[in-house]
């Protein structure tokens, strides 16, 4: 029993720490995963690392290529273009769902998520600050109220959070490190001013595409 529970651990450590770098953008898709490379990194043997692999194809992170092994998931141009419009408009209708809210303390995930992205871009931990964009569309949809609603959104990104990576790292590269917390803020206090036609205009200036190149 002990050797399974330390089985299982290995594979959700393998898990956390793929899935992070994964969704930082320190892998672009496409790029190919090596065994003996993540065995070594992650100091565990090929056994978990196959499982966490697996579990990691199962969310859309990663793919098994025939004879070539395992690489960062790929999504082509007209993938991508697809889903950020069906992202829209799970946002849009969130947003006419939600807002105004009906309590100032809907408000908390929002803010979290925003506090969390100021220290992160502090910090330069780009991982930290992929997170918090996510964590922050996910709150502004949760205001909906509407579980299935929030599942269904929850697929698209995982999908997208590949490229999203990409776009905050080329943001990085291209725009001022607090950027990226001033668009989050002026949608935040779009929220929080209660008139959802004008979330839906700053939202529409958002920029969630705007380095994708």
């Amino acid at each position: 029993m002990d050797g399974e529970l330390e089985s299982v651990s290995l594979v959700d450590l393998a898990v956390t720490r793929l899935t992070r770098e994964i969704l930082s953008g320190r892998s672009d898709p496409g790029e190919r995963l090596v065994e003996e490379q993540l065995t070594r990194r992650l100091g565990i043997s090929r056994a978990p690392l196959r499982e966490a692999l697996r579990l990691l194809a199962q969310r859309g992170l990663v793919e098994h290529v025939p004879r070539r092994g395992v690489r960062v998931a790929t999504l082509s141009e007209r993938d991508v273009r697809e889903l950020y419009e069906l992202r829209d408009v799970l946002e849009r209708f969130a947003v006419r769902a939600g807002i105004p809210v009906g309590r100032e303390s809907d408000l908390v995930g929002l803010r979290a998520a925003l506090d969390r992205m100021v220290e992160a871009v502090r910090l330069g931990d780009r991982m930290a600050v992929a997170e918090s964009h996510r964590a922050f569309h996910v709150a502004l949809v949760a205001l909906a109220d509407n579980r299935q609603l929030s599942a269904v959104y929850d697929s698209i990104l995982v999908k997208l959070q590949l490229y999203m990576a990409i776009n905050l790292r080329r943001e990085a590269e291209l725009a001022q490190p607090l950027d990226g917390v001033h668009r989050h803020e002026r949608l935040f206090e779009a929220v929080a001013g209660g008139d959802p036609e004008e979330v839906l205009t700053v939202l529409s200036a958002h920029g969630a595409r705007s380095y994708l190149g």
